[in-house]
């Protein structure tokens, strides 16, 4: 019976000892992979916007936009600054959901007092319950474990927690990325490879300062039809998220906690893109609805656009955003939006 004993507790040992080497297997893996998506440029422009925004002096800012990428790829600081003397930044991440935008808030407010909040709002984030890919971009510029802590326990289903805590699933999307477009040169340098001709964008994107992504590219010709993302988007099936709806009123609550004036802004698509949207009022209406229950002025630019034609397609350096020759015209339309709109730019009316 001893011997038994004995035997069984050694396969036990043996067991845990296995499956500890198999962690620590996996989490190297793990690093690898966090390793690949480092080289994302997007992710860099990230967390430069982030370094610079925790070396802000402390309560400078007058406004603060949050959101997407569709906020850091149509609001630029300077168009505001300059117009209206005042110090504003921007904090858009890529994908950025309402629930990240809330606790992203909540780490602005740790040291800023903006007295003017805008919070870019696009429907295609408004009707997932959770995306990890965004969560993981906020969190890797985040400087605030304590918050990110709170993040993960309040807001990540559970399947998703255990995803986050094994890297190599949490980045496994960006290190098969990278690890195919390095396989592909290798081959083509190998074998002398000539692949079809790609059309490649002309112009330059670079982060420039106060969070702004400066890109005066243009669209490509696939992005008129074959490989335009809005196709099949059809309002009529468009739900609203109940978990996303209710940040958007945890963020109002937060601004009104902070004395913040909050406005709501959905930036515009392409104008082909706007073709392909069947029913697009049906989400607009949604979304205005939203706005009003918060007690939120709302702006949509593709119902302006549509009312009052000022962008082009050679306004957009894609399907669903800006160029800087775009961002200049939306910029002035919105001072002029939040002068008659704003009590706090209201100062400014003629």
């Amino acid at each position: 019976m001893k011997k038994k004993f004995i035997s069984n507790l050694k396969c036990i040992i043996n067991i845990i000892i296995y499956a500890f080497c198999v962690l620590i297997l996996f989490q190297q893996v793990g690093f690898r992979y966090q390793k690949a998506a480092s080289h994302n440029v997007i992710n860099a422009f990230t967390q430069k916007r982030f370094e610079d925004f925790y070396n802000l002096p402390k309560n400078s800012l007058n406004m603060v936009f949050i959101g997407s990428s569709h906020s850091y790829c149509t609001f630029d600081p300077e168009n505001f600054d300059s117009y209206f003397n005042i110090y504003s930044y921007q904090m858009g991440t890529p994908l950025q959901h309402l629930d990240t935008s809330y606790y992203e808030l909540r780490e602005i407010y740790h040291t800023q007092k903006p007295d003017v909040v805008v919070l870019e709002i696009y429907w295609d984030v408004l009707d997932d319950t959770f995306e990890m890919k965004q969560a993981n971009s906020f969190f890797e510029v985040l400087q605030n474990e304590k918050l990110k802590k709170e993040y993960i326990k309040k807001v990540f289903p559970l399947g998703e927690k255990v995803k986050y805590y094994l890297l190599p699933m949490r980045f496994q999307q960006d290190y098969f990325a990278y690890k195919a477009n390095q396989i592909e040169k290798k081959l083509e340098e190998k074998y002398e490879l000539k692949k079809k001709k790609i059309e490649y964008q002309k112009g330059e994107e670079y982060y420039r300062s106060k969070g702004y992504v400066y890109c005066n590219m243009g669209m490509l010709p696939g992005e008129y039809n074959e490989t335009n993302q809005f196709k099949s988007l059809d309002g009529r099936y468009w739900e609203l998220d109940d978990t996303q709806s209710g940040y958007v009123k945890k963020i109002a609550e937060l601004c009104h906690e902070n004395g913040s004036e909050l406005v709501l802004v959905t930036a515009p698509v392409a104008l082909v893109s706007m073709e392909y949207i069947k029913n697009y009022d049906m989400i607009h209406n949604k979304v205005a609805e939203l706005a009003k229950q918060i007690g939120a002025n709302y702006i949509d630019y593709n119902i302006v656009n549509q009312q009052t034609p000022m962008l082009t397609n050679d306004n957009f350096r894609d399907d669903a955003h800006l160029n800087d020759s775009g961002v200049q015209i939306v910029d002035k339309h919105f001072r002029n939006w939040l002068t008659e709109n704003t009590t706090y730019f209201s100062k400014y009316r003629q």
